[in-house]
């Protein structure tokens, strides 16, 4: 079995908990390494890793076929960049870039280079997306006439970490929350025809937007996205209506919960969620609908299978691009305070 080299581009929350233990449970995969810029910590949880002390160094690392850009928003553009023009192929988690031309420069780049460039959106395969996606695709709902994602959490204080909080390109929950649920809207519904958004800074001390909400407008169809970091009692975190019925499902994915534990993803349960964090479907009767398993594993088993068998990447870039555009949108629609058609 091939075997692909691949260095992170930091060994923090990210790297540690997101990346490496998938990277290091797949056969098909050996961690090369990371750049750490200040605690050397990879050498401990995998003593064959290198630590690079910067970028240049990692990128001339010729055994290193594969980068994982999992550094602060703002920088992916840059370092994608640079990845791919030394010959990787590339992840960059998200927000993909901080523009949509940053993200159209990188797809081209990519393309001119031959390497794969993903975007890692690990949250398509939690265990509550699997779900919804399931009974979308089952289509026992009927035409769905209405969807409602959320990504919420109570955090009044500020993130300790300052590039979330402080004003730059990169920041604000449009870009770090945002994402995951405009991506999932989009992967089952395709691009709206328009966007109408609102941005908010709701916490006394914050410097960038902490909610916001958004309705994608399709020509039958209205999908509400919300995000914020002052929900102390969530809903449902999935709602969908259609013409047959409704389901209900909660955001009851534990995998980060069990990866920041320190468990590793190889255990019995590790896929599986109680009966108790079912969804509830109300067709022709109420019922309680067992959750699909979830498993990051499967992103880079797809992102070995493209690099080595050319298969079609799990998360393309055009996926990126397409998620850069709605932020975007939403961006101006905030501003005038009016739909702004999608293009």
């Amino acid at each position: 079995m091939k075997t692909i080299n691949t260095a992170l581009c930091a060994y923090g929350l990210s790297g540690k908990i997101f990346h490496a233990p998938f990277l290091d449970l797949h056969p098909g995969f050996q961690i090369a390494g990371a750049w750490e810029r200040s605690k050397k910590l990879i050498g401990q949880d995998y003593p064959t890793a290198k630590s690079y002390p910067d970028l240049q160094a990692l990128l001339a690392d010729e055994e290193v076929e594969l980068v994982v850009v999992n550094t602060p928003t703002y920088t992916h553009y840059d370092y994608a960049k640079a990845a791919l023009k030394a010959g990787k192929h590339v992840v960059v988690e998200k927000a993909f870039t901080t523009t949509v031309a940053q993200a159209v420069e990188l797809q081209q780049l990519a393309l001119k280079q031959g390497k794969k460039l993903s975007v890692y959106q690990n949250r398509r395969w939690d265990s509550d997306f699997q779900t919804v996606k399931a009974i979308v695709q089952k289509g026992v709902l009927g035409d769905i006439i209405e969807a409602e994602f959320s990504f919420e959490r109570y955090k009044p204080n500020l993130n300790s970490k300052q590039h979330l909080e402080t004003p730059n390109p990169g920041a604000g929950i449009l870009k770090d929350l945002g994402p995951h649920i405009i991506d999932q809207a989009l992967y089952l519904f395709g691009m709206p025809d328009g966007v109408y958004a609102d941005l908010r800074i709701t916490r006394k001390e914050s410097q960038v937007e902490d909610y916001f909400a958004a309705i994608l407008y399709y020509e039958k169809l209205r999908v509400r996205l919300k995000a914020s970091f002052l929900v102390c009692e969530p809903a449902p975190a999935y709602i969908l209506h259609g013409t047959k019925g409704s389901f209900l499902k909660n955001r009851t994915d534990k995998q980060e919960e069990k990866l920041r534990a320190g468990i590793k993803p190889n255990t019995d349960d590790w896929y599986t969620e109680p009966e108790s964090n079912y969804g509830l479907l109300h067709t022709e009767k109420r019922e309680k609908i067992k959750s699909s398993k979830g498993s990051y594993l499967e992103y880079y088993d797809a992102m070995y299978k493209a690099i080595v068998e050319n298969c079609p990447v799990a998360v393309t870039a055009e996926d990126g691009v397409n998620v850069m555009r709605i932020i975007e949108t939403a961006i101006q629609s905030s501003k005038e305070q009016k739909l702004i058609r999608a293009d």
